[in-house]
C-alpha cells in the first residue's frame, strides 16, 4: 500500500488520468469496482417534485436528452381522477444499471423505470408518504422508506410486489447499504436514531443516536468503513463506524438546510461534498481526518448530489435554480449547468445505462417543465446583491407553486411570509405562509396561488413585494427580510 502510494505521488497529472479506472470504487459501489469512464452510454438522472418528472441528462457534453414525464402539474393532479404520481421526490437504481426506481411521496409509489428505454416496468403502491428507495447490493431486494409511518417497505424486483416489512422508528429517511451487502443503515426524519439492519434476516442489529430527529439523507463510504448522514434541521452532518459496535465518530456543523452527501474517490482520496442549502454552497470533507478542504458556490438551494463512475465530477441538483450542476472534482469547481426541471431533488448517476442507441426513447422534451421565476430576499438595511433566501415560483399553469429556502433568521421562532405594496416590507401585508425555523434558523417555505403575477419585477399592476416578518398572521411583527428587485 505504501508503494502504491509512493508511486501515485509522483505520477504526472497525465499519468494519474490513465490509472484512474484502477482507483476503483465511487458511491454507493465498493472499493473493488471497476471506475468507469465517463461516456454517451451514462445517464444522470433527477427527481422534480413539482413537474413531476424525471430528468435525463448526457454527462459528456452535460446536456438535457429530456424528461420522463411521471404525472401533470397542479390543477391536473388535483382531479379525483388523477392517475398521475404527485411529488416525484427520491431515486435509487438497481446494480445492474438496468432500472431506475423513484418515489413519489404524494402518491405513496415505487415507480421502476428501464434505464435504456425510459419506460416505466411497474409502480407498487406502499404506505403514507415514502420518501427513497434503493437496491440491495445483491439486487434481490428494493427498500423503501416509508416516511409518514413505521417501517421499510421491502419490495421484490422481479415481480415488483411488497414481500414484506421492517418495523423501525416512525419516521425512517432513507436506506444506504453497505457496500459488501452486510448492512442496510436506516436514518429517520421523525425520531433521533438511525437503525442498522442485517440484510440477511431484516433484524436490527444495532442504532445510532441521532443529533436531531431530521435526517434526509444517508451514505456510506465505499471503503465500508464508514457512514455519513446528515441532519437538515440543525445543519450538521454525522460520521459513525459502519461496522460494530456503529460509534459515532465525528460531528460536522455543515450550516442551515444541509441536505444530502456523497463521495468521490481519487488520487488525493476520499472526499465528502455536502449540499447546504441555506447557504447556497458545496461542502467538502476529507474522509480519513474530516478536516474540510473547499467551499464551492453553486447556486439557489443545493439539494441531491452523486458522483461520476470515475469519480471526476459531482452532480448537483439546484432545487431553487431547476438546474443540473456539474463539479470538477480535481479543480473542485463548477464546470457546467443544465436547465432541468421544476425543483429538483435525489440526483443519481447511473453508468452504462444506455447500452445501445442514443437512449431519447420514451423522453418528452424539458417544455413548461422547466418553467419558472426566481426571486431572493435580504435582510432588513442590508444593500448589495447578498441574500438570505432564495425564492423560486414554479409556474403551474395559472398559478405558481412558491417555495422559499429561508436562512439568517433566529432559531425555533415563529415567523410570516407575506406580500407587501411597499418595497421596504412595511405597507399593508396580505400574508402567505405562517412558519417556524428550525434550530438553525432556516426553514422551507410554500405557498400556491398566482403570485408570479404581481411579484415580478416586470408586474405592471398591483405590484407588491415579498416581505418575512416577525411573528404570525395573528401577530404581525416587524419586517426582517425584504425581496430584491
Amino acid at each position: 500500500m505504501r508503494h502504491t502510494l509512493l508511486m501515485l505521488s509522483v505520477l504526472t497529472g497525465s499519468s494519474l488520468s490513465a490509472l484512474s479506472a484502477a482507483l476503483a470504487g465511487q458511491a454507493p459501489g465498493g472499493a473493488g469496482v471497476a471506475d468507469t469512464p465517463i461516456s454517451h452510454r451514462d445517464r444522470v438522472y433527477a427527481a422534480e417534485q413539482f413537474s413531476n418528472t424525471v430528468s435525463v441528462t448526457d454527462p459528456v457534453d452535460n446536456k438535457l436528452v429530456g424528461v420522463i414525464r411521471l404525472g401533470d402539474r397542479q390543477p391536473g393532479n388535483l382531479s379525483p381522477l388523477y392517475r398521475g404520481q404527485v411529488l416525484v421526490h427520491g431515486m435509487g437504481f438497481s446494480p445492474d444499471h438496468k432500472t431506475l426506481v423513484v418515489v413519489s411521496i404524494g402518491s405513496n409509489s415505487v415507480t421502476f423505470i428501464d434505464t435504456a428505454t425510459n419506460t416505466v416496468k411497474a409502480t407498487t403502491y406502499v404506505g403514507r408518504s415514502p420518501h427513497e428507495a434503493f437496491f440491495t447490493p445483491d439486487g434481490r431486494e428494493v427498500w423503501a422508506t416509508v416516511r409518514g409511518e413505521d417501517y421499510v417497505s421491502v419490495l421484490d424486483p422481479a415481480t415488483y410486489q411488497e414481500k414484506s416489512r421492517i418495523k423501525v422508528a416512525p419516521g425512517p429517511g432513507m436506506t444506504i447499504f453497505s457496500p459488501d451487502g452486510e448492512y442496510g443503515y436506516v436514518c429517520s426524519s421523525f425520531t433521533a436514531e438511525t437503525a442498522v439492519i442485517s440484510v440477511a434476516d431484516h433484524a436490527i442489529v444495532g442504532r445510532v443516536k441521532q443529533e436531531s430527529p431530521f435526517c434526509p439523507n444517508i451514505a456510506a463510504t465505499p471503503d465500508g468503513s464508514q457512514v455519513w448522514l446528515t441532519l437538515k434541521d440543525v445543519g450538521r452532518t454525522m460520521v459513525f463506524d459502519a461496522r460494530p459496535p456503529f460509534s459515532v465518530l465525528k460531528s460536522l456543523d455543515t450550516g442551515p438546510i444541509t441536505n444530502h452527501v456523497n463521495f468521490a474517490r481519487t488520487p488525493e482520496g476520499t472526499f465528502a461534498y455536502v449540499t447546504v442549502g441555506g447557504l447556497n454552497e458545496v461542502k467538502v470533507f476529507r474522509t480519513d481526518d474530516f478536516s474540510p478542504v473547499a467551499t464551492i458556490p453553486v447556486g439557489a438551494l443545493p439539494h441531491g448530489i452523486w458522483p461520476s463512475g470515475d469519480g471526476a465530477r459531482m452532480y448537483v441538483g439546484l432545487e431553487n435554480a431547476n438546474e443540473m450542476i456539474a463539479i470538477d472534482t480535481a479543480t473542485r469547481k463548477v464546470v457546467a449547468h443544465v436547465p432541468i426541471g421544476q425543483a429538483p431533488q435525489a440526483v443519481a448517476y447511473v453508468s452504462n445505462a444506455v447500452p445501445n442507441g442514443d437512449g431519447a426513447s420514451g423522453l418528452a422534451p424539458l417544455s413548461t417543465a422547466g418553467d419558472a421565476v426566481h426571486l431572493a430576499m435580504r435582510p432588513i438595511g442590508k444593500t448589495g446583491d447578498a441574500a438570505s433566501t432564495s425564492v423560486s415560483l414554479f409556474e403551474q399553469g395559472l398559478t405558481q407553486v412558491l417555495q422559499a429556502a429561508v436562512a439568517g433568521l433566529d432559531p425555533k421562532s415563529p415567523y410570516l411570509l407575506a406580500l407587501s405594496d411597499k418595497a421596504d416590507g412595511r405597507g399593508a401585508l396580505e400574508p402567505l405562509a405562517n412558519f417556524m425555523t428550525n434550530p438553525a434558523g432556516s426553514a422551507i417555505v410554500n405557498a400556491v396561488g398566482p403570485i408570479r403575477q404581481i411579484v415580478a419585477p416586470n408586474a405592471r399592476e398591483q405590484r407588491r413585494y415579498l416581505v418575512i416578518v416577525s411573528g404570525s398572521a395573528d401577530k404581525i411583527g416587524a419586517p426582517v427580510q425584504t425581496q430584491i428587485e
